[in-house]
C-alpha cells in the first residue's frame, strides 16, 4: 500500500483529508504520526508557495526514512481572504493577531472592522492551495476555493478556525453550522483535495 504523509499537525485537517482520500486506497498519516519532527518557515508571497515549501521540506526528511522512501508528501496553506480589507487576512491568516490568539478573538475582530459594511461589499472566499512532492522528485500544486460573504456575527459549532464568520447565503448558515459531510462537499480544502486525488489517479494510471 502506497503512502501520503500530510504535513499537518491539525487533528481537524487530518479528519477531513482522510475523509476525501480514503479510496485511493493508501495509508494517510499526519507529518507527527511519521514521527517527523520539523518547523518549516513559510515565507511564500503566496498560498501555493507556502504549500509547496512545506511539501518539498519534508519531502527531504521522508526520502531519508526507509520506510517513507516512496512516500508522497502533501502539504496545504489555506486561508481567509476579504475583499472589502484587500484580501486580509490572506496567507497571514494563521498568524492574524498572533498565532496564540484564539479564533473567537479573531473573528470578532474582523466582525468588528466590518461594523456597518452592507452583504454586498462583505465578499470573502476561503482558498486553500495543496502541494504534493512525489518520490521521483517532481511537484504538484492545485487550488480550491469557497466563495461566500462575512456574516455579522459568529455561529456554529462544526467548524474551525474562520468557519464560524464564514456566511453561505445559498445555504443560509455558516461554514461551521454545515454537516461535516457537506461541508468537505463544498469547502475550499475539499475541492482542492479532490483536484489532487484527481492529479494521482492520473499518475497512478500512467505507471
Amino acid at each position: 500500500m502506497g503512502k501520503i504523509i500530510f504535513a499537518t499537525g491539525n487533528a481537524h485537517k487530518m479528519v477531513e483529508i482522510r475523509m476525501i482520500l480514503a479510496d485511493l486506497g493508501m495509508e494517510i498519516l499526519s507529518q507527527k504520526e511519521a514521527g517527523i519532527q520539523a518547523d518549516v518557515v513559510e515565507d511564500g508571497s503566496t498560498f501555493e508557495e507556502n504549500a509547496m515549501i512545506k511539501a518539498t521540506e519534508i519531502a527531504k526528511i521522508a526520502s531519508q526514512m526507509p520506510e517513507y522512501a516512496d512516500a508522497i508528501v502533501m502539504a496545504d496553506d489555506s486561508g481567509l481572504e476579504i475583499d472589502y480589507l484587500n484580501k486580509e487576512p490572506g496567507i497571514y491568516s494563521a498568524r492574524y493577531m498572533g498565532e496564540d490568539t484564539s479564533y473567537d478573538i479573531k473573528n470578532q475582530a474582523l466582525l468588528d472592522r466590518l461594523d456597518g459594511v452592507e452583504d454586498a461589499k462583505r465578499t470573502a472566499r476561503f482558498v486553500c492551495a495543496i502541494a504534493a512532492a512525489f518520490p521521483d522528485g517532481s511537484t504538484e500544486a492545485v487550488r480550491g476555493t469557497m466563495e461566500g460573504i462575512i456574516g455579522h456575527e459568529i455561529a456554529g459549532e462544526n467548524g474551525f478556525g474562520y468557519d464560524p464568520i464564514f456566511y453561505l447565503p445559498e445555504y443560509g448558515c455558516t461554514s461551521a453550522e454545515l454537516a461535516p459531510e457537506k461541508k468537505n462537499e463544498l469547502s475550499h480544502r475539499g475541492e482542492g483535495l479532490r483536484k489532487m486525488r484527481a492529479v494521482i489517479e492520473a499518475r497512478n494510471a500512467v505507471k
